[in-house]
């Protein structure tokens, strides 16, 4: 029925044309935005670096000091040459025995020890008694310029690196 119906109809011609204009060219703001901070990150990158590097790790930097010498530090680019083992020491006897350790290793002229603090698995209730004091102690002594945790092989969270001032040899 339908084609009896349309037997001899021409189709309509449209006169009018209508053209949609073409889209423009997509512009990937995002990764735009991405590589500019990819290069900014790589023409400064000792913050990205040591953020990298670092998590909860106990660190200390005297003030005025620049950041790359914490990042050095943290690398094992200083030797360490000497350590000091607390084990077992007691709050009392660990200050003694700190304060005697950095002053012996400003008179050798070491300018990087690691002192050993322990874990405190040992401690009631397994709880680190000694590492919290000697962060505090470090930070007190106007020798100490910066401090980091050890790394894993050098005692991990039980020990810390310690950077020393030098002492100036005057002619």
């Amino acid at each position: 029925m339908f084609r009896e119906a349309v037997t001899g109809v021409k189709p309509i011609t449209p006169d009018k044309v209508h053209h949609e204009p073409t889209p423009p060219p997509a512009v990937p703001l995002q990764r735009r935005r991405d590589e500019a901070e990819a290069l900014a990150e790589s023409l400064h990158p000792d913050p990205l670096d040591l953020r990298l590097e670092g998590g909860d790790e106990p660190t200390f930097l005297r003030p005025g000091l620049a950041r790359t010498v914490l990042k050095d530090l943290r690398r094992g680019r200083w030797v360490v040459q000497d350590h000091l083992d607390l084990h077992g020491a007691t709050r009392d006897d660990a200050r003694l025995l700190l304060a005697d350790f950095l002053a012996e290793s400003l008179r050798r002229g070491l300018r990087c020890v690691r002192v050993v603090h322990g874990k405190g698995l040992g401690s009631p209730g397994r709880e680190p008694v000694l590492k919290g004091l000697v962060k505090t102690w470090l930070m007190q002594r106007t020798e100490v310029l910066a401090y980091c945790q050890a790394r894993a092989a050098e005692g991990g969270a039980g020990a810390l690196v310690v950077l020393l001032k030098g002492s100036r040899i005057v002619k």
